[in-house]
């Protein structure tokens, strides 16, 4: 993908004196008093900052925070909290400006928060009027925001259209080469888990991966889909019995190409779902009318895991067992340990994805961590994102 970076213009000397204006995704979870609870994205967010401070840039920032109504700015809706703590990363002084569309008045070296923009008027619905008002504040525009990438918005699509130059910043960057990287130029074996509750909020990235991976692995009720696919007995789990038709049709079109969804031979049961539920191995033939299937069973993940060993490239979304459970927890846990053994690029995304990353602690072993949730989904499902779709337009030289 061929695309404007911050890192180029800097290295041509493109930001000295000029105004940047950087999209950033600072959406950060908050307690009832307003402070903040994890601040990962603000985090994420420095390393744009700071390279266009350091290039003698007049820095402004924005994000959006939760879902305000737009035009009726209140006092949970505010950036504050953020502008505190991206002053103290930055370790310089970050001004709040409200009211921003009409004008912004910040210095070379010196960084300003441009309040909530979903806050303004024509921002959700991508509006042409206001997305040139913004572009018209600055000479360059950074998209650094992939948590929002899949939504086509005023700071993330319509200002990249007008603005002078459009680029994408470090964070943005690193996640469309690692995403594309995984699956647009794949070492192989390819191997995708994709696993979760349900089939059909997951379906059409089934189909989109099963043209393109050596091996397709499916947990959670997505697998339990399958087995009744592979006419097998699932006691009372859960699954999506009206979609057994697409999963035999997945099963199939692997198949024709010599690929495979491996189906689980054993499996973890238990009579109730709840932390302190016994759990149960069994062989999937000899599941019970009133069992839950509530992870892949030990003879299944060792599988599994040898198929991680041999691969390539591994791109997992989703844990395959309701790992946070212990006693459940086992067949994810020994395939996020083959994963982090494993030579292979790996690419994860996904909430109950990185709460497992962190659970067994192999953050460090995972090739790339993607920030965003349902652009992670979209790109994997082969959709083009439109605020990257806006930059690829943008592409210069």
């Amino acid at each position: 993908m061929k695309f404007n970076r911050l890192s180029d213009l800097i290295a041509q000397h493109q930001l000295q004196g000029k105004r940047v204006f950087i999209r950033a995704d600072l959406n950060v979870p908050q307690d009832a008093a307003g402070n903040i609870t994890e601040d990962t994205r603000v985090r994420a967010s420095v390393p744009a900052i700071r390279q266009a401070l350091d290039a003698g840039a007049a820095v402004m920032v924005t994000s959006h925070l939760g879902r305000p109504t737009e035009g009726e700015f209140k006092p949970e809706d505010s950036l504050a909290p953020i502008a505190k703590r991206l002053a103290e990363l930055l370790g310089q002084p970050v001004e709040l400006r409200q009211n921003w569309v009409d004008g912004v008045e910040v210095a070379p070296g010196q960084v300003v928060l441009l309040e909530n923009c979903r806050v303004n008027k024509g921002e959700k619905k991508n509006s042409d009027e206001l997305a040139q008002k913004i572009a018209k504040l600055c000479d360059i525009y950074v998209n650094d925001a992939f948590g929002t990438a899949h939504r086509a918005e005023a700071t993330t699509h319509g200002i990249a259209k007008f603005a002078p130059i459009a680029c994408a910043g470090p964070l943005l960057a690193a996640e469309l080469d690692a995403l594309g990287k995984a699956l647009n130029q794949p070492a192989r074996p390819l191997v995708a888990i994709v696993a979760g509750s349900k089939v059909s909020s997951k379906l059409t990235i089934l189909k989109a991966l099963a043209d393109k991976v050596d091996n397709l692995i499916v947990g959670g009720g997505i697998a339990n889909t399958f087995l009744l696919a592979s006419g097998l007995k699932i006691g009372k789990s859960l699954a999506e019995p009206d979609l057994v038709e697409e999963a035999k049709a997945i099963i199939d079109m692997m198949a024709k190409r010599g690929a495979s969804v491996p189906i689980p031979v054993d499996v973890v049961c238990a009579k109730e779902f709840s932390p302190t539920a016994t759990a149960q191995v069994k062989d999937v033939a000899d599941v019970a009318d009133d069992d839950l299937i509530l992870d892949i069973g030990p003879k299944t993940a060792a599988t599994l895991a040898a198929q991680i060993a041999q691969a390539g490239t591994v791109v997992w979304n989703g844990p395959v067992g309701v790992f946070e459970f212990d006693q459940f927890g086992e067949g994810t846990k020994t395939l996020a340990l083959a994963i982090a053994n494993s030579k292979a690029f790996s690419i994860a995304g996904g909430g109950d994805t990185l709460a497992a990353i962190a659970k067994y602690k192999i953050t460090d072993k995972i090739g790339y961590i993607s920030t965003g949730g349902g652009a992670f989904l979209e790109f994997l499902e082969g959709k083009t994102l439109p605020a990257v779709e806006i930059l690829l337009q943008r592409a210069t030289g």
